[in-house]
């Protein structure tokens, strides 16, 4: 009796342990923009989002395959090198939600900042400040409109309209919750379109908050 509460006690214990972090490296197959195959594993890139396969991007009339591009992005960077992924948990696919680097380079970071992914907010700002930096270059998805991967998940087909040549990007938008302004960079930036008579781009939040509107809430 004392050796089977003994055991259940040592089980109870293991059970309570957090996971193990996994490192795999081998060969890459690359599903899609943000998503691998590694050494016969499922791997879902941690804090990034990137276009689907069948999502475009861009103006109606100057569409673009954005889905195809990004994928083609991360082929590029890691198909015939080696890759290591590491990370401790798996998402609802059983993905594992991992970093994974070549020669050392953050290869979820180095997406975002090259504008092939978004940084995902959703579950992390690891890759905020890459994406701030894409944003401001105009680069890959920052180069026109768009809407959000998630969001076209959704079914969202409206995209979010590019900042003026001027570099004022704060954007003020007028909706249901009032008169809102919008940072780059932060949440619903990208699919919060500027089009009403009474909305409108600006330079500074001082010039935003002048005009009566207010940063969004979290």
């Amino acid at each position: 009796m004392l050796i089977l509460r003994s055991l259940l006690v040592l089980m109870l214990g293991l059970a309570a342990l957090p996971s193990l972090a996994a490192s795999i490296t081998g060969e890459v197959r690359v599903i899609d923009g943000d998503t691998l195959h590694v050494a016969g594993r499922k791997v879902r890139l941690f804090g990034i989002d990137a276009p689907e396969r069948d999502q475009s991007c861009g103006a109606k009339g100057a569409r673009w395959d954005c889905g195809s591009w990004a994928t083609a992005e991360l082929a590029a960077r890691v198909e015939g090198r080696r890759v290591v992924c590491e990370g401790a948990e798996e998402d609802r696919y059983g993905r594992l939600l991992a970093v994974c680097r070549v020669d050392g380079e953050d290869i979820n970071a180095a997406l975002v900042r090259s504008g092939a992914a978004l940084a995902y907010r959703r579950y992390s700002g690891r890759y905020v400040d890459q994406e701030g930096e894409a944003q401001r270059s105009r680069l890959g998805l920052w180069s026109g409109e768009m809407v959000t991967p998630e969001a076209h998940r959704r079914g969202a087909d409206a995209p979010a309209a590019a900042a003026p040549a001027s570099g004022c990007a704060i954007k003020g938008n007028v909706s249901k919750n009032g008169r809102i302004y919008h940072l780059p960079g932060s949440r619903d930036y990208a699919r919060t379109r500027i089009s009403g008579p009474e909305e409108g781009w600006f330079c500074t939040e001082a010039e935003a908050r002048a005009a009566g509107f207010r940063p969004i809430r979290n």
